[in-house]
This record gives C-alpha cells, structure tokens and sequence, in this order.
C-alpha cells in the first residue's frame, strides 16, 4: 500500500508538474501573462539555450523531489521541525506508514532515473 501511495505522490506531483511547467514554459507568451514573477520566469526561459533549458527543467524536478522527501521524512519521523514538537503520523486506509515513506520515494526515484 505505502508503494502504490509513493508512486502516486511521485507521478501526480512530480512527473505531471514537470510536463506542465514545461508546458506552460513553452507556450506561454510573455505579454499574455499577467503576474510579475511569471514574466520575469518566461523571459529567463525564453533567453536560455535548449541545453539550459532542460538543466533548468531538470532544477524544478529536483526540487519537487527534495521537498517531497522533506516532508515524508517529516511525516516518517526521520526529520524534525524546527520549534515544534509534534509527532505527526500518517495512516493509508488505517494502516501505519512504518516511518518508511521517505525511503520509498527516494528508492521509486531512482528506479524511474534508470
């Protein structure tokens, strides 16, 4: 169950954000965006070699991956927050996670890079 979970997370967030940023990269036209911080975003993008441009893709999905981690090692109990001392847990259709989903998703990261 823990698997099919961190499979879901892994393509849910990861794999299909990665496809829509990409997307929305490549076909959104500077003057039709409306918010700052995305016309600053397309204008770095746009000004990038199709080598940089996949490092920078590849830069997003890292960063998916390492705050997924965080917060499954969070969850796990492998992390900790700072001033906070809550222990939380995590129940998939009422069974314990086990403190292994962070281990998991790391594991079902490199097997997809494979």
């Amino acid at each position: 169950m823990n698997e099919i979970f961190i499979k879901s997370i892994y393509k849910t967030i990861v794999e299909e954000n990665k496809e829509l940023y990409k997307n929305l990269f490549n076909n959104t036209k500077i003057d039709k965006a409306t918010d700052d911080y995305w016309k600053q975003s397309l204008s770095l993008y746009s000004n990038l070699s199709k080598e940089n441009k996949d490092i920078l893709i590849n830069i997003i999905e890292q960063t998916m991956v390492d705050t997924i981690s965080n917060v499954l090692g969070i969850i796990d109990g492998t992390s900790t927050l700072n001033g906070c001392d809550i222990e939380p847990k995590l129940l998939l259709n009422n069974h314990d996670t086990d403190g292994e989903l962070q281990d998991l998703f790391l594991g079902y990261v490199e097997e997809s890079k494979e």
